[in-house]
């Protein structure tokens, strides 16, 4: 039985073409891709890249100006943050809840738009493995571009489960008995005809937006569309702490606000989705709320 792709870069010792991350004494990293007969340069002296090559993963170099660095493979949350960008990543704190809450799992059906520069398909590839199918939409040819040589870059190669089309979610979405979809996009509520066609009953829509407006349009237009349930919707904060002997305290620095996160579930055909029994408070819809796809809604 064959490794799943990308495994084998992730275990055993330093080999050409790996990508290696080093932390120096202050913490700071350094991340580079290993080939022979090369050296690393720093302000604080150099080494051989074959000084790590056969090396096992966890070794410490020293430059020749005699600074210790520890050496490992970049976990992905590591690979996503130093990638080239086009388009700003998904965070790792955002890619996990995702991963989480529309509960990616291996062998899932998972159609994605807005692929940005590929940090969130990186996290759904290796969540669904080789026998899923991720299907990444991004209009932008740019960014498509970009995209595809970071997951390439950490797999090692073309993924078997992913297909990348440079268009429109809305115009080029042909597939149906999709299991997850993510929108990752400036106006996801112009796609949920589109996915709620594609999306088999169960299924569930993730929408990743990043102000107010778009996450209050969004969740409208779920509701109005009918055939979704109750959407969920939050934001997820991290704040590091500092723990140095009897000096316990959160660090003065956290990563805030990123962007909105909501999830809905595809309702069988025909299914009216359930009353809602919470009463909005008084005056959260104006007299002249006409819902959200009226001119002057939110996000317009």
């Amino acid at each position: 039985m064959s490794e799943p792709t990308g495994a084998a870069r992730r275990r055993g010792p330093f080999k050409v073409g790996d990508q290696v991350q080093l932390t120096d004494p202050k913490g700071r990293h350094y991340t580079f891709t290993l080939e022979a007969g090369k050296n690393f340069h720093t302000h604080k002296g150099s080494f051989p890249h074959d000084e790590l090559i056969g090396a096992p993963e966890g070794s410490v170099v020293r430059t020749t100006g005699n600074v210790a660095y520890l050496a490992l493979r970049p976990l992905l949350p590591d690979y996503v943050l130093s990638m080239p960008r086009g388009a700003a990543v998904v965070y790792p704190k955002d890619a996990g809840q995702i991963l989480a809450f529309a509960d990616i799992f291996p062998g899932a059906r998972v159609v994605e738009a807005g692929v940005g520069s590929g940090s969130l398909s990186s996290f759904l590839l290796r969540a669904i493995g080789d026998q899923g199918m991720l299907h990444s939409y991004e209009r932008r040819a740019d960014f498509a571009e970009i995209a595809q040589a970071n997951v390439e870059r950490y797999f090692g190669g073309p993924h078997p489960a992913w297909q990348l089309t440079v268009g429109d979610l809305q115009d080029n979405l042909s597939d149906t008995d999709v299991d997850r979809v993510i929108l990752d996009m400036l106006a996801p509520w112009e796609c949920l005809e589109a996915v709620s066609k594609a999306l088999v009953p169960g299924g569930i829509l993730c929408c990743y937006v990043a102000t107010t407006t778009q996450l209050a349009r969004t969740v409208e237009s779920i509701r109005e569309i009918g055939c979704f349930n109750e959407p969920t919707a939050w934001e997820t904060m991290i704040r590091n702490w500092h723990i140095e002997g009897l000096a316990v305290r959160p660090d003065h620095r956290m990563i805030g606000h990123t962007g909105f996160l909501l999830t809905a579930r595809r309702l069988a055909d025909g299914v009216e989705p359930p009353m809602r029994r919470r009463r909005p408070a008084k005056g959260a819809y104006g007299e002249d709320y006409a819902g959200p796809n009226a001119d002057g809604a939110a996000g317009r």
